[in-house]
């Protein structure tokens, strides 16, 4: 499933927020901090994202694609793992940009961090 949000923010300036772990925590909500990567990510990062409560999943970034603005990670352990493709896009006819992110998992799981992560991109695409 995608989930997707646009807004006034430039498109290079959107995918610097996404691609440094240490901005996460400044537009999604749901990220308290990160643990084991800093800077950009790169493939085969590994780290720790901080949730909220004490919550603590580990993560591993698959392949990262600056030119095209696009990465993907797999969150989680084993079975419990979740596959998310990530990307920026500027639209020709559109002053801002849009990010999204494909979500592969079960609908139900999907359904459910649909809103938390529609305004975390909200929040990563505003200026």
């Amino acid at each position: 499933m995608r989930i997707e949000a646009s807004g006034p923010r430039p498109a290079d300036d959107a995918w610097e927020q996404y691609t440094r772990t240490s901005a996460w925590p400044e537009w999604a909500p749901q990220i308290r901090g990160v643990r084991g990567v800093t800077g950009r990510i790169a493939p085969g990062d590994r780290g720790v994202v901080h949730g909220p409560f004490p919550l603590r999943v580990p993560f591993t970034i698959v392949s990262v694609d600056p030119t095209a603005r696009r990465w993907t990670w797999k969150v989680g352990v084993g079975p419990l793992s979740v596959v998310l493709d990530h990307g920026i896009d500027r639209p020709v006819a559109f002053e801002g940009c849009t990010a999204w992110a494909d979500v592969h998992a079960p609908a139900l799981l999907v359904r459910a961090y649909a809103p938390l992560a529609r305004l975390a991109l909200r929040r990563l695409v505003s200026a």
